[in-house]
């Protein structure tokens, strides 16, 4: 463990999905969040990418909405495509908001059917990419 290095924000710890076909899902999320430049660190049974985390198991979690950020419009459209190609389904294209005059987003339904976003909301100032956590 002392050579983990683990990316952290400061509101969400994690999100976890238990879904019903890992080999699916596994394959879904790689496609997509290889796309925002997210890796996965993956064990028997389970994968991390940042703070979200899908495993197998009994029963599966279900629906949900994650929403990922993306730095810009063009990695919302290559999310979408990578994500249609690897398995998910539309749900909504790449596309202005109504949220607010920035946000740019679009949807998929992953394998397990639960809706995955990826948003771009505007230029932004941030204060730090991540939290940097290693375990000592």
């Amino acid at each position: 463990m002392a050579d983990m290095q683990f990316h952290r924000g400061r509101l969400i710890d994690h999100i976890q999905l238990v879904v019903a076909d890992y080999d699916a899902s596994r394959r879904f999320y790689e496609a997509v969040l290889g796309v925002l430049s997210i890796p996965i660190l993956a064990g028997e049974g389970y994968f991390f990418a940042d703070e979200f985390c899908v495993s197998s198991g009994t029963p599966p979690t279900g629906r949900c909405h994650i929403a990922f950020q993306a730095p810009d419009r063009a990695t919302v459209d290559a999310f979408h495509a990578a994500g249609l190609a690897a398995g998910g389904r539309d749900n909504g294209a790449p596309g202005l908001r109504d949220y607010h005059p920035t946000y740019y987003a679009a949807f998929l339904l992953d394998p397990a059917g639960n809706n995955i976003e990826a948003v771009y909301q505007g230029a932004a100032k941030r204060s730090a990419e991540s939290v940097v956590i290693e375990p000592i």
